[in-house]
């Protein structure tokens, strides 16, 4: 199969993930990853996300500056597209094992430090995972341990912006 069909038919399949995803406005229960997802998916957060991945991208895989910027886009819509899915996913995993144990322990709820730290911790995990297996598979280039870390830092960005946005904006519209 040429390379520009397998391209479209793996951003095919990720698209029609977009079907699947959770939604705050139609939960019934609400836990961290719902709202810290809703933030990542703002455009300012991803906007961040694209300009620091941009640089590390171009500087990991030597690429040139237009199929790096082909590469951050294709790496940043694979781990969105998958990500609406996954991230509120790993969230409800993380309230079942280790987080009801948690609780129980150290009589929290749900809505605590450490549950908030997990979250944004496996959403940047999940997004770099993603990425680099988008990297690997789509562009044929393996961008190794060291690489996969500074993706991570490249991931905390976003991820942190989501974040701390709720510091200044508690509960957007």
């Amino acid at each position: 199969m040429k390379p520009k069909k397998q391209i479209g038919k793996f951003f095919f399949g990720l698209a029609s993930l977009i079907l699947l995803f959770p939604s705050l406005a139609f939960a019934d229960l609400v836990w961290p990853a719902l709202y810290l997802e809703q933030r990542i998916l703002s455009w300012w957060a991803i906007t961040a996300g694209l300009v620091a991945e941009y640089l590390f991208v171009r500087a990991l895989t030597r690429f040139s500056i237009r199929k790096s910027v082909l590469a951050t886009i294709c790496m940043n819509l694979g781990s969105t597209l998958i990500g609406m899915a996954l991230i509120p996913l790993l969230g409800i995993g993380w309230e079942f094992f280790p987080g009801i144990f948690l609780y129980k322990i150290m009589g929290l709820g749900t809505f605590n430090p450490v549950t908030w730290i997990a979250t944004c911790l496996l959403a940047i995990l999940a997004n770099t995972l993603i990425e680099t297996l988008v990297v690997r598979w789509t562009f044929k280039t393996k961008i190794g341990p060291k690489g996969f870390w500074w993706l991570c830092a490249a991931n905390t960005v976003s991820v942190g912006l989501a974040f701390g946005s709720f510091w200044l904006l508690p509960m957007m519209p």
